[in-house]
């Protein structure tokens, strides 16, 4: 359904549209006239259908596998992230999600050399950390430099913010943060719920709708542009206890991957690196595997798998 907006297309004015939402027969609305302006919008606006060998052909020229640079949530994903879809890591407090995005985007940068928007709402990105790792896995100060200039960073702390970011980011192609000839195959943010969940709920009536408006930027940006996107979420707990991310059904939609962290039994008192990720979303992987992995993997690994192209 297209809701009838004044110069959605020519002849349809503000005192059309009026007069049809108001059922106003005059002698003035020629019924050609009319049955004009409903092709127009109908080929502006239908679905058009696509065939799968079509389907089939786009996966195989567009689609390509980012490696995590961890071997065992490359196995939970089915070999890593996705360009054109969205992968969601979810967990409560100290269960490793920034520290994934940080070692997933040094990865990317560093060995597979492409660049990486990190959008961080929390304030947790530091350029000191992000060389640290890089350190770990090169031993050369050129290509950490390299590697640090393909990570291109925009701190936001407001929904109103990242909609600006997204809405520039697609306009302008992604062009403007490509350094070095490296291409955006990459946009993470960390997190996406910090700046929505302060939104939702009965005394922010307009919440659901800015997170729709998110939602739609993010889907069309990896879309248009061939990226992966990796957004980290907040957990709520469901009337009987269980875990689940949070921002609520409309926006489990989106992802097309969901992982949902969790830390070491905190009833022990010792600190640990160990965490666990269980798939709880995926178009590709039985649900409810689980893997552990070691979150100080991206600090000592000097495996170096390239990016993979997806054939089947």
């Amino acid at each position: 359904m297209v809701v009838l907006r004044a110069h959605m297309c020519p002849g349809l004015e503000l005192q059309l549209v009026r007069d049809l939402r108001e059922c106003v027969c005059n002698a003035y609305l020629c019924v050609k006239a009319l049955l004009a302006i409903r092709r127009v919008l109908l080929a502006q606006h239908t679905a058009f259908p696509v065939s799968g060998a079509d389907l089939y052909e786009d996966l195989l020229s567009s689609t390509a596998i980012l490696s995590t640079g961890h071997p065992r949530l490359d196995e939970l994903l089915d070999s890593g992230l996705y360009t054109g879809e969205l992968t969601e890591l979810s967990g409560g407090p100290g269960t490793g999600k920034t520290q994934v995005c940080f070692g997933v985007a040094v990865h990317i940068a560093l060995h597979l050399k492409q660049g990486v928007i990190f959008i961080d709402t929390t304030g947790g990105i530091t350029a000191t950390r992000l060389h640290q790792m890089l350190q770990t896995e090169s031993s050369s100060l050129e290509e950490q430099i390299a590697a640090l200039q393909r990570i291109h960073v925009f701190q936001l702390f407001d929904v109103f913010s990242l909609l600006d970011c997204l809405c520039s980011l697609r306009r302008s192609g992604l062009q403007p943060v490509a350094v070095g000839g490296a291409c955006v195959r990459a946009v993470i943010i960390d997190s996406v719920s910090a700046v929505i969940s302060p939104l939702l709920g009965t005394r922010h009536t307009e919440g659901m709708s800015l997170m729709m408006q998110v939602a739609a930027l993010l889907k069309a940006l990896v879309k248009d542009f061939s990226v992966a996107a990796l957004v980290t979420n907040h957990v709520t707990r469901s009337v009987g206890g269980a875990v689940r991310p949070a921002l609520g059904v409309s926006w489990s939609h989106l992802p097309r991957t969901r992982l949902l962290l969790e830390g070491p039994d905190r009833s022990t008192h010792s600190f640990s690196s160990l965490r666990s990720a269980t798939l709880i979303k995926s178009s590709r992987q039985p649900c409810h595997m689980r893997v552990e992995f070691d979150l100080s993997w991206w600090s000592r690994s000097k495996e170096v798998p390239s990016a993979k192209r997806k054939h089947s």
